[in-house]
């Protein structure tokens, strides 16, 4: 069974959330002022758009400064 980063399951959740693949999310969002980005507290799924360089977005639901961009997570910016 293959160990996955806390990124990597992120990412997942928010691709599941958008009902898009990794490629559609980048086709559609890649060039916008805003990218989804999901909290990255274990437990927390909350996700939102921020700023495409957003590493300490806020979370609604955890109250803390946790959401990160899918740009982020996937290390393009």
């Amino acid at each position: 069974m293959a160990i996955q980063s806390l990124s990597d399951e992120k990412l997942e959740i928010l691709c599941d959330q958008y009902g898009s693949s990794v490629e559609e999310l980048l086709e559609e969002w890649g060039v916008d002022s805003v990218a989804p980005g999901v909290c990255m507290n274990p437990g927390c799924d909350y996700s939102t758009e921020y700023e495409p360089d957003q590493r300490r977005g806020w979370c609604e639901v955890c109250g803390t400064q946790s959401v990160r961009s899918f740009l982020v997570l996937l290390g393009v910016v």
